[in-house]
């Protein structure tokens, strides 16, 4: 993703804009991927936070869950870093795709 963006910036910044028509068009293929990417990472944190709350459920019923919650958590908290970089990374997108439309007029 970081690639693409780099790519789409310094697209933007160059004053020589061939094929605009086509670029836009990969640019929005790559969103679309993106998109996707995002939706899947939403679905497998929600999987990771049920577990978590799961786990964290059994840890009243008994300590040696303790272990395992503790892995889960990190797992969700990675997942969540993730899951906004995505996020973020997406949105961004959006944004260049908003400043190559202006490129055409």
């Amino acid at each position: 993703m970081k690639e693409h963006i780099d790519l789409v910036d310094t697209y933007i910044k160059n004053e020589k804009h061939k094929n605009i028509d086509k670029f836009i068009e990969n640019h929005l293929r790559k969103i679309s991927f993106f998109q996707h990417e995002r939706f899947i990472h939403l679905c497998v944190t929600l999987f990771y936070a049920m577990i978590t709350i799961v786990f964290i459920a059994l840890t009243l019923l008994s300590k040696i869950f303790i272990p395992i919650v503790i892995i889960v958590t990190i797992f969700l908290i990675l997942y969540i870093y993730h899951y906004f970089y995505l996020e973020n990374g997406v949105q961004y997108m959006y944004k260049q795709y908003d400043k190559l439309k202006e490129l055409v007029k």
